[in-house]
């Protein structure tokens, strides 16, 4: 795309603060409006077009980028790569297929982000499998849903409970809780050594704005619309231990399922392991067949 060059630029010397007012500038799409350029790009490749579409969504690109600052890489990385994702994404956008820019741009940013930040931390030593991936980017989160705040080494029973909620085994949560825990870094920190503020005066507001929330309502939508699709490719019992163990809020125990089946615990979990990997390729095949691009967590 030729006007690559003449979008707004953090470098890692400017400042966060005056970059956010630069793209507030950009007013956001309606829908026929979005259309209509997309359309222009798609069929006569009008990069003012393109132009316009990457520039009324570098708002949502920041607000996800910063969503990653965690990781303790530069923040102007994370929106560097994250706009590149928000440029591969209106390349490929279809219009025709009925959903918003920003819903289907949302899977190339985070994976274009993501992607930056497994490079960063060093890919080798931490792995390549999905498993471990998802690990790496779910970590957190769920130790927050289960208030696992420990400092250190988590509980037996903290590790036990998140290498059974992504099936991984106790053994690689306990290494990469490690790992996460060395790199981070207090908000609290000074920006620089002579500066006077301190990182946590620079978060952007997150309070969900009306882009952000419809893309995040017309995602939910259709995350919810394949994982149904998938779920059909399983058996009775596959379906019915895949939910009550990954979509109850608290998940029925091992022990329980095992009960209800007369089979061991670890039957139970061994069903459940191989209906998720069941729906999990699912869901990647039907999202490549409609165009969504790139999955991952």
């Amino acid at each position: 795309m030729t006007y690559q060059s003449n979008l707004p630029t953090l470098t890692p010397e400017g400042s966060l603060s005056s970059y956010l007012q630069e793209i507030r500038k950009y007013p956001m799409l309606e829908a026929n409006q979005e259309y209509m350029l997309a359309k222009a790009w798609a069929e006569h490749e009008d990069s003012e077009a393109a132009r316009q579409l990457v520039t009324s969504h570098l708002r949502l690109v920041a607000k996800i980028a910063m969503g990653y600052r965690g990781y303790g890489l530069p923040v102007a990385d994370l929106i560097s790569e994250g706009n590149v994702g928000m440029m591969q994404a209106v390349k490929r956008f279809d219009p025709e297929k009925g959903f918003r820019l920003a819903t289907y741009a949302m899977w190339w940013i985070r994976a274009a982000i993501q992607e930056y930040i497994l490079r960063s931390w060093s890919l080798v030593k931490i792995g390549t499998t999905a498993a471990q991936k998802k690990l790496f980017f779910n970590l957190r989160r769920i130790k927050g849903q289960i208030e696992a705040i420990e400092e250190g080494d988590m509980s037996p029973e903290n590790v036990t409970t998140i290498a059974e909620k992504l099936a991984v085994p106790e053994e690689d949560v306990v290494n990469m809780n490690r790992r996460l825990s060395a790199h981070d870094h207090s908000l609290n920190s000074p920006l620089r050594a002579d500066a006077e503020g301190e990182w946590q005066d620079w978060l952007v507001d997150d309070t969900p704005d009306q882009e952000t929330t419809t893309a995040d309502n017309e995602e939910y939508e259709q995350r919810m619309e394949m994982l149904s699709k998938a779920m059909k490719g399983l058996n009775e019992r596959e379906r019915h231990i895949l939910t009550e163990r990954r979509l109850h809020e608290p998940p029925t125990t091992l022990e329980e399922l095992s009960q209800q089946y007369d089979i061991s615990r670890e039957r139970v979990r061994q069903i459940e392991v191989r209906a998720f990997e069941k729906v999990q390729k699912a869901i990647t095949q039907i999202a490549s067949d409609t165009g969504k691009g790139n999955l991952q967590e």
